[in-house]
């Protein structure tokens, strides 16, 4: 989630990835810091496998539709 409150974004959330990642492999990383940065990046990982699942759901709902619609001999 956001400052807000609010539902990050897929892009969002990788990008938030990346820059936890980077601040955890620096050699001068704040071991105070440590635990929350890893507690919010599993909260960044479930978030962006949410959004993968609900995507692939999605795609295959709409090429389901679409074979339904084609009409026979094609």
């Amino acid at each position: 989630m956001n400052q807000d409150g609010n539902h990050i974004g897929y892009a969002d959330a990788v990008e938030r990835l990346e820059r936890i990642l980077a601040e955890l492999e620096a050699e001068d990383v704040d071991v105070d810091l440590l635990a929350e940065r890893v507690r919010t990046a599993v909260e960044l990982i479930r978030i962006c496998r949410e959004r993968i699942t609900a995507a692939e759901v999605e795609v295959a709902r709409v090429v389901s539709d679409l074979d339904d619609e084609e009409p026979e001999g094609v």
